[in-house]
Formats: structure tokens, C-alpha cells, sequence
């Protein structure tokens, strides 16, 4: 199935999905193969396979998607930037794709590269998010004559770091959708309020396609304030306290992580969140003990509406 036909049915329960990443060493894909049959035992509905720095690992994003669904069982989804890529290298990567059986793509502009603060577009490629969701609707009109694929972008509840405002920001979220995305995945945030003002405002301005929020069960201190830096995300006050307390305690830190994620989620759930997409940083333990703290049989038909804001 492609995203929009999972959130079709959301109504019946939530969406859940999980995000892991290509490993660069061979320890790591190791790791991997044994974390993926620890997730699959958790049965989310989907798993996304992230894309390296300028797109260094878009081979074995490709070759891990496959492996979730043909090995697994499980829908899996390609992620896939503008970052160093030609259109013509995109049809290509956008043909391995089709050809491997997948079905979903997470379309996302890409970031700057190390070092740098401005994204620069490869020769004859793309500078935004939009023009990449349009370019793989294109290629469906160009060599498969049908729609096939299911596209996530990506949606920033505190507002995108180099967006100037939160309004400037909504707009570049209507025009990924308008280009023919079908769902959209935000940023990890650690206060619900920030996500439900934004699905309030992307309703307004008449977006109407599922939001899913993304949540991340914190690992570590330095962990979360490395990847918060660069994303944007606010810790609450009580939360940064809290971590303050734990030093270099990585156990408690961890401990910490997840009940804040498991009070998180279940707050969305109730609030009538068509899903949850968990950056779950190529760990399992954290998710075997958050999804067996959800009751989601509870959440039925309690779905926020998915269209028609």
C-alpha cells in the first residue's frame, strides 16, 4: 500500500511508523539486521529508510527498503533529497525505486552541507522540496501513466530554521502539497501544544492532507542537543531539568526519554493524531517498551480529520 491508503483507514486505528538510517560501517549494518527483527515484531505499518549527506547512501537506502519488505513483511518508503542529484539522476534513482517494488518516498529538499549555511542546487537540479515532489509526479505521468507512488514531505511545527516567519512557512508546506504530496511527516518537537497549533494553522491556510507527528525517544543528553541545534526543536523548561539532572547518566537520560515519549504519544493519540512516525535512531528497546506503554486499540475512531480543514 502507498501512505494514503494506510491513513484511509486511520479512523479504524492509528498509523504507526518507525525511521532508521543506513549504517556506514559493517558493525553497523550488523547491528541493523538484528534491530529490524526486533522492530518487525512490533508490527508498525510502515518503516522509512533515510538518505546520507549528499546522497551518499542512496544505494543502501534502496537496498534496506527492499530488504523491510520483502524479507519483513512491512511497507517500507525510500527517502529522497534534492541534494546532489540531476534530474536525470533523479529519474534514475526514481526507476530503481519503482523497480524494487517500493511505493512510498519521503520527497525532502535536503540539508545544507556540512560547513555551510546556504543550500546550493546541483547543475540542472532542484533548490526546494516542491519542485522534487513534482518531478517524481512527472515521472509517473512520463513512464508509468498512473500515479503509483505515495509522497511524504516534511512539515516543521516550531517553523523550519531558515523559514523567516511561521507564515512563510506554512506557504512552502501548501506548495509541497500542491505539487502532489499526500502526507505530511513533521520534525520531532517535545511539546504537543507546538503540533497542534500547527495543524490548526495548516488548516487554515486550507491544507488539508494527514499530518503525522514525528516523535524521538531521547538517548542520551549530548544526543538530544546535538540534533536539536540542528533542527530547531525546544526543550521544555521541565524537560531540560530534568536532563540537567542526569550529567553523563546515559541510563537515566534514556529512562527520562522514554516516558517523556510515552506521555507524548499518548496525549497525540487522545487528541485524535492520525499516526505517529518514531525517529527511533536504529535502536529497538526504547520502542519495545513505548509501543507496549500504548494501548492503541483504545484510539479508535478518534481520528483528527485527515481532509476538508
Amino acid at each position: 500500500m502507498n501512505f494514503i491508503e494506510y491513513f484511509k483507514y486511520s479512523e479504524k486505528k492509528p498509523v504507526i511508523s518507525f525511521e532508521i538510517f543506513p549504517p556506514k560501517t559493517e558493525k553497523g549494518v550488523a547491528n541493523l539486521e538484528s534491530v529490524l527483527r526486533d522492530l518487525a515484531e512490533l508490527c508498525p505499518d510502515f518503516i522509512t529508510v533515510t538518505y546520507g549527506a549528499m546522497g551518499t547512501t542512496r544505494e543502501k537506502t534502496i537496498e534496506i527498503a527492499t530488504l523491510i519488505k520483502r524479507k519483513y513483511g512491512i511497507e517500507s518508503a525510500c527517502h529522497l533529497t534534492c541534494v546532489g542529484a540531476s534530474k536525470s539522476e533523479l529519474d534514475d534513482i526514481l526507476e530503481r525505486i519503482y523497480d524494487s517494488g517500493i511505493k512510498n518516498i519521503v520527497a525532502l529538499r535536503g540539508d545544507p552541507p556540512m560547513g555551510s549555511d546556504d543550500f546550493i542546487p546541483p547543475e540542472d537540479g532542484y533548490k526546494h522540496g516542491n519542485e522534487l515532489v513534482a518531478h517524481i509526479r512527472n515521472f509517473e505521468k512520463k513512464n508509468l501513466k498512473r500515479k503509483y507512488f505515495g509522497v511524504a514531505v516534511a512539515g516543521y511545527p516550531e517553523k523550519h530554521l531558515e523559514a523567516p516567519d511561521m507564515k512563510t512557512d506554512i506557504d512552502n508546506l501548501k506548495r509541497k502539497v500542491e505539487s502532489g504530496a499526500d502526507i505530511i511527516i513533521t520534525q520531532l518537537f517535545f511539546d504537543n501544544s507546538s503540533y497542534f497549533e500547527f495543524v490548526d494553522k495548516a488548516r487554515k491556510a486550507s491544507i488539508g492532507v494527514p499530518i503525522i507527528p514525528g516523535l524521538m525517544p531521547i538517548l542520551s543528553v549530548r544526543q538530544i542537543k546535538r540534533i536539536t541545534t540542528m533542527c530547531g526543536a525546544a526543550i521544555p523548561d521541565e524537560l531540560k531539568r530534568r536532563l540537567a539532572d542526569c550529567g553523563d547518566d546515559d541510563q537515566e537520560a534514556r529512562r527520562i526519554g522514554v516516558a517523556q515519549c510515552i506521555e507524548q504519544a499518548r496525549e497525540l493519540l487522545e487528541g485524535g493524531v492520525p499516526g505517529i512516525h518514531f525517529y527511533v535512531l536504529n535502536k529497538s528497546h526504547q520502542m519495545e517498551k513505548i509501543m507496549e506503554a500504548l494501548p492503541l486499540s483504545q484510539y479508535k475512531n478518534n481520528t483528527i480529520s485527515a481532509q476538508n480543514p
